[in-house]
C-alpha cells in the first residue's frame, strides 16, 4: 500500500503471502475439489480402495471416505474445512461421508461458472441455502417408515456392501441388528455400547456376537479357576495392594523381631484385602491397577478369578452389562455393587487368552467378536461394522429410511430444477447449479460400476417422470437399469442424507464467502545438529 507521497505503508508482516477476490476464490475451489476427487473412485459397491502409507511405513487399505481424509493429512485450510465436513457426518451418522465430500466439492465446481459469469458469491450462498432447504424438505417427503426389524437388516446390509467383508454380508447385518436393538435405551442407541473386539485368525465368516463383554487380558495367577459360573462380580479402580506414601519416606528398623512384625502387618493388610472381597460373596475380579503377588496368592487360594490392569473403557462395559459398580477403594465395596453374570470363562484365542462374560441378564453392553485372515482385513472390517452399527443406530432412533442407489439424489435434483423456475432472480441460476451437482451421486456410482454415466442418468430421470413409484427408482450396477430399490432392498437412513446435503451446502457456503486469504509465513524447519552439517576435511561422511 502506498500513501500520498509514494512512501509504501507496511501493514502485514514480512513473509506473508496474500490471495484476493477471484484468485483467492478459486484456489479454494480449487482445493476443495481436489479433496472430492481424491475419496471419488471409493464411492458405492463398485468403488476400489486406497492403499495410505504413513511416514513410518504403516499401511491403511479402505475404502472408508473419512479414514482415508483424516490419514492423508491435508494442508490447505480451504480442503481441512472439506475434510471437517467429512468428520462431521461421521460423528452424527457413522456412514455417507463420501457422499458428503463429493458433494461439497461438486457444488463448488457448480459455482465457478456463476462467479465466472459476474454472479456475486452472496447470491449464490443464498441460493444454495434455499436448494438446501427444498432439497431437505423432499428427502422428508420420499422417506418410508422402517419399524420392522428385516428393514434394518437390509440398512446393515445397504452399509457393509461394497465393504472388504467378502460375501458375509447377511452374517454380520444379523449380528449387528441384534447388538443394535439389545443397547436401545429411552430411543437412543449409543454405539460405545457395542464392543468390537478383533482378533487375527479364522476367516469374516468366523465373526459372532457375545452378548457381554470380552476383555483381553489373562488371570493374574496360574492356579485360579479359568471357569466361573453363576459369577458375581467386583469392579475396581483401585489397585489391590498396600498403599504407598505420597511423599518420600524412610522406616528404619534395627531389630530383626520389628522387622518381621512389619512384614507380618503388611501381609495381614494383604490378607483383609482377600477378606473384604471374600465377604461380598464376590468370585471374580476385575481392577484397573495393580494387584500385589500376594493378593494374586490369596485369591487364588479362595478359588477367585483376578485382572488387573483392566482399561477403564473396559470396566465400564462390564459395569454396563453385569449391573455392577465400578469402586474406588476395596475396602469400602458392598454385595449391592457387585455385577452378576451366568459365566465368567477365558478362553484361549490363537496364542492369548481372552476373559468372556457372557449370559448377563439383560445386557446393555455388547461385544462383536471379529475374525479375520490379516491385521489389514480385520482393520477394514471393524470400521465396516462400525459404520453399520451406526446407520442402524439412527434407523431405530429417527424409524425413517430412503431408497439407495442414487434414487434420492436424482429425485432432488428433478424437484429442485421446478421449484427454481418458481423463484425467479439470480438466485434461481443457483438453485438450478445446486439441482445440477446432485447428479454427480448416481454419476459416480455408474463411473465406478464401469457403466456409461450419461446413459445412466438418462434412463434415471426417465423412470423418475414415467414410472408410479419412480422416486424409489435407483441405479441397478450391475444390469446398468433404472430399478425400485426398495423392493432391490438398497435402503439407507433419511438421516444420513440429511446431513450430507447439509453439511455439502454450509461448507461450500464458507468456501465461498472467502475473498481474501492471508498466510503467515511459515516458521523454517528446525537447525540440524552440529555434527550433522558435514564432515570435516579429509574425512567421510559417517565417520
Amino acid at each position: 500500500m502506498y500513501a500520498n507521497g509514494n512512501q509504501p505503508i507496511i501493514v502485514l508482516k514480512e513473509g506473508t503471502e496474500r490471495t484476493k477476490d477471484k484468485e483467492a476464490q478459486f484456489n479454494n475451489i480449487a482445493a476443495a475439489k481436489a479433496v472430492g476427487d481424491a475419496v471419488r473412485s471409493t464411492l458405492g459397491p463398485k468403488g476400489m480402495d486406497k492403499m495410505l502409507v504413513n511416514t513410518i511405513g504403516d499401511v491403511v487399505i479402505t475404502n472408508d471416505g473419512v479414514t482415508i481424509l483424516k490419514e492423508i493429512e491435508v494442508q490447505h485450510p480451504a480442503a481441512k474445512m472439506v475434510v471437517e465436513v467429512a468428520k462431521t457426518q461421521d460423528n452424527e451418522c457413522g456412514d455417507g461421508t463420501t457422499t458428503a465430500v463429493v458433494l461439497a466439492g461438486e457444488l463448488l465446481k457448480q459455482s465457478e461458472e456463476l462467479l465466472d459469469a459476474k454472479i456475486h458469491p452472496t447470491v449464490i450462498t443464498n441460493g444454495f441455502r434455499m436448494a438446501a432447504d427444498k432439497a431437505i424438505e423432499v428427502l422428508n417427503s420420499i422417506a418410508v417408515d422402517a419399524t420392522k426389524d428385516e428393514i434394518l437388516k437390509k440398512v446393515a446390509v445397504t452399509s457393509l456392501t461394497g465393504k472388504a467383508v467378502g460375501e458375509e454380508y447377511d452374517h454380520l447385518a444379523d449380528i449387528v441388528v441384534k447388538a443394535t436393538k439389545s443397547v436401545l435405551e429411552d430411543g437412543r442407541v449409543d454405539p460405545d455400547n457395542i464392543r468390537i473386539e478383533k482378533k487375527v485368525g479364522g476367516v469374516i465368516g468366523d465373526t459372532y456376537l457375545v452378548e457381554g463383554v470380552v476383555v483381553d487380558k489373562e488371570i493374574v495367577h496360574s492356579r485360579m479357576p479359568k471357569r466361573m459360573e453363576n459369577a458375581k462380580i467386583a469392579l475396581f479402580i483401585a489397585s489391590l495392594e498396600v498403599k504407598k506414601t505420597e511423599f518420600d519416606a524412610q522406616i528404619q528398623i534395627t531389630d530383626p523381631a520389628a522387622m518381621s512384625l512389619f512384614l507380618e502387618e503388611e501381609e495381614n493388610a494383604m490378607k483383609a484385602i482377600v477378606e473384604k472381597i471374600k465377604e461380598t460373596g464376590a468370585n471374580v475380579v476385575f481392577s484397573s491397577k495393580g494387584v500385589d503377588e500376594l493378593v494374586q496368592h490369596y485369591l487364588a487360594k479362595a478359588g477367585i478369578m483376578g485382572y488387573r490392569r483392566v482399561k477403564q473403557s473396559d470396566l465400564e462395559a462390564i459395569a454396563k452389562a453385569t449391573g455392577g459398580n465400578i469402586v474406588g477403594s476395596v475396602m469400602e465395596i458392598t454385595k449391592k455393587d457387585l455385577g452378576t453374570a451366568g459365566l465368567v470363562e477365558e478362553k484361549l484365542v490363537g496364542e492369548d487368552g481372552m476373559a468372556f462374560i457372557t449370559n448377563c441378564k439383560n445386557p446393555k453392553a455388547m461385544t462383536i467378536f471379529a475374525r479375520g485372515g490379516t491385521e489389514h482385513v480385520l482393520e477394514e472390517v471393524e470400521r465396516a461394522l462400525t459404520d453399520a452399527v451406526r446407520t442402524v443406530g439412527v434407523t431405530l432412533e429417527d424409524k425413517k429410511v430412503v431408497a439407495g442407489a442414487g434414487a434420492p439424489e436424482i429425485e432432488m435434483g428433478l424437484r429442485l430444477s421446478e421449484y427454481a423456475s418458481s423463484v425467479g432472480g439470480r438466485e434461481q441460476l443457483a438453485i438450478e447449479k445446486f439441482a445440477k451437482a446432485m447428479e454427480i451421486i448416481p454419476w459416480t456410482l455408474a463411473e465406478n460400476a464401469g457403466l456409461d454415466s450419461i446413459d445412466s442418468i438418462i434412463k434415471l430421470k426417465n423412470a423418475h417422470e414415467k414410472k408410479k413409484d419412480g422416486k424409489y427408482y435407483g441405479l441397478d450396477l450391475n444390469s446398468g437399469e433404472a430399478v425400485d430399490m426398495l423392493k432391490k432392498n438398497v435402503i439407507e437412513p433419511l438421516r444420513v442424507k440429511v446431513q450430507a446435503i447439509s453439511s455439502a451446502e454450509e461448507v461450500a457456503n464458507m468456501v465461498l464467502r472467502i475473498d481474501d486469504v492471508i498466510a503467515a509465513r511459515r516458521a523454517p524447519p528446525p537447525a540440524a545438529p552440529q555434527g550433522a552439517r558435514g564432515a570435516p576435511p579429509g574425512m567421510m561422511p559417517g565417520m
